[in-house]
């Protein structure tokens, strides 16, 4: 019966050791000191890409060899993820450019067929497939497969022996000796490697959680997200990707050498892979340029690319887009495992900044609504009475001066009580980024104005202007308002503007309406001056049968403009 291969690396150390009996009396004497050699080169340090240079060059040094390698299989087990030179000088690896990939000729033979190779010339061999431009000269070769806990790992490999001799059964069983070295080396850094791996994935978890729930900027912090995959990933990019009203995923943050080219760029809902995306599920590509499911331009010089949804308990916040440059190594499995997690993780946080975001909104909202019931309940009424009161002096009075100065101070409460109800509607609107009515976004406007201005337009509202005024002259109004307080803050120089919309307006011909007044103190609009903006306001009534006009301002001397604007309802 054949002896089956050892899985436990010792026992593999055991039997290449046990087959160099019969060799010479002085090579036996030596194996302890070659194997403690061996033990002390190659076992020294954790990473996994300067274990396997130790590797090829204690495999040169013990075979008298000028040239080594590794060749380390990719997850597919047909080619080679990476190839690991030594005695290959910088210039020379650089002029032949890219690396082999182990499907195809020698190399590739040896992957399908893994066992110990002696060649006096390669070249000479028929599975030899030529050397790329600029490769070195190779002619007497030797390779033996490296096992890593059982499995191939990839091929040790060493070329051109000193003195143009060919390798040895001596060379052939020394390396066989290195290569289970080496293999139980690999093992011990893969584990450093793959546990360091996901501490740094844990730790840039915690800094996207910090991020999203510091309360601070939502963009900065969806930025933080992407940076944090880029630099996890190694990935050329990072995409974080939101719902966008129209359907599709929109890209709200991006982590690259070129942050600002993608954001705003929507992905349509059509797209597969948003499909895909939206139903909670992964999307992995080799290459994402050639691959049939992208739509878009934006993976455009991608290969490598995670597609990870952003979800948590069912529900898709959105997603997040990693990819690598084309050419680029693939991602492996265990790569795709950390990046999910941290996927989840960012979804699990981005919920709970939603979550505190909600609360903190509520409580505003309470405090809103507080401090509106005040005004209602408590200013308002004493205004009301104190107003009442005024107009029994009023009627008691029997001086005409007396009668018209407590009338103006009467006229000014109602003005006040018009101004402070308005207030009132301001607190209880939803906040400032949803829609709202027309009177939320009358008062929007109003307040932007206030910053060219200098100060705060005052306002008034006549009639219930949400439930009468409809879509089209509300959107209308407000462009119409738009351009009347621009002409205000850019050509009027005025101290003080009034805003009114009237909801219990006619036209000349009894038509409800709604009028917009728009009324500054200012210059007032010169003879010869011009006057395209109240063209502009006239041409948007007149398409919805309204007019507009101007007159006097609120100024001395009716010093200022007036600009009316009114359409029907």
């Amino acid at each position: 019966m054949a002896e089956q291969e050892p899985k436990d690396p010792d026992d593999a150390a055991t039997r290449s050791t046990g087959s160099l009996r019969g060799l010479s009396d002085e090579l036996t004497a030596r194996v302890p000191e070659l194997l403690e050699a061996t033990t002390r080169s190659v076992g020294t340090g954790l990473e996994l890409r300067s274990t396997l240079d130790r590797v090829c060059g204690t495999a040169a040094e013990l075979t008298h060899a000028r040239y080594a390698a590794v060749g380390v299989l990719d997850e597919s087990g047909e080619g080679l993820s990476d190839f690991v030179t030594h005695g290959v000088p910088e210039e020379v690896a650089h002029a032949v450019g890219r690396r082999p990939d182990g499907r195809t000729g020698l190399l590739g033979a040896l992957i399908r067929e893994p066992g110990p190779v002696n060649l006096a010339d390669l070249t000479a061999d028929p599975r030899f497939a030529g050397f790329p431009a600029a490769h070195p000269l190779m002619r007497t070769f030797l390779g033996v497969p490296v096992h890593v806990q059982g499995e191939l790992f990839g091929n040790l490999y060493v070329a051109e022996k000193d003195g143009e001799e060919p390798f040895d059964e001596t060379d052939l069983h020394l390396l066989q000796v290195l290569a289970t070295e080496a293999g139980i080396a690999v093992a011990h850094a893969r584990a450093y490697e793959a546990a360091r791996q996901r501490e740094r994935w844990i730790d840039g978890s915690v800094a996207v959680t910090t991020a999203l729930l510091s309360g601070g900027d939502a963009d900065e912090a969806l930025t933080v997200v992407a940076e944090q995959a880029r630099r996890l990933a190694d990935s050329a990019a990072a995409v974080v990707l939101l719902p966008a009203e129209q359907g599709g995923l929109e890209v709200v943050a991006v982590a690259d050498g070129d942050r600002g080219a993608a954001l705003g760029r929507i992905v349509p809902h059509r797209s597969p892979v948003v499909a895909a995306l939206l139903r909670g599920e992964a999307v992995f590509m080799d290459d994402a340029t050639t691959d049939s499911r992208t739509i878009t331009r934006l993976a455009d010089g991608f290969g490598p690319h995670m597609l990870l949804p952003l979800s948590i308990g069912g529900r898709v916040l959105g997603a997040l887009a990693i990819p690598r440059a084309r050419g680029s190594r693939p991602y492996s499995e265990a790569e795709r495992l950390l990046a999910t997690q941290f996927a989840a993780q960012a979804a699990l946080a981005l919920m709970m900044a939603e979550a505190q975001r909600d609360r903190e909104r509520l409580a505003v909202y309470e405090d809103r609504d507080r401090i509106a019931r005040d005004l209602h309940d408590l200013v308002i009424q004493r205004l009301f009475t104190t107003g009442m009161m005024l107009e029994q002096a009023q009627q008691r009075s029997a001086v005409p001066e007396v009668r018209a100065g407590v009338g103006r101070a009467v006229d000014e409460l109602d003005v006040t009580i018009q101004e402070i109800r308005t207030a009132v509607f301001a607190l209880q609107q939803e906040h400032a980024e949803t829609p709202g009515g027309l009177r939320a976004r009358v008062l929007r406007e109003i307040g932007m104005a206030a910053v060219p201005l200098g100060f705060r337009p005052s306002h008034r509202f006549l009639g219930p202007v949400d439930s009468l005024v409809g879509e089209l002259a509300g959107k209308n109004l407000i462009a119409a308002l738009r351009e009347a307080l621009s002409n205000a803050f850019r050509h009027a120089g005025a101290s003080r503007v009034d805003v009114s919309v009237d909801a219990t307006a006619t036209l000349p011909d009894g038509r409800e309406a709604v009028r917009l007044s728009v009324a500054d103190d200012g210059v007032g609009i010169p003879e010869g001056g011009r006057r395209s903006g109240l063209r502009n306001l006239a041409r948007r009534a007149e398409s919805l049968g309204g007019a507009s006009w101007f007159g006097p301002g609120t100024g001395k001397d009716g010093g200022g403009t007036t600009v009316y604007w009114q359409v029907p309802l």
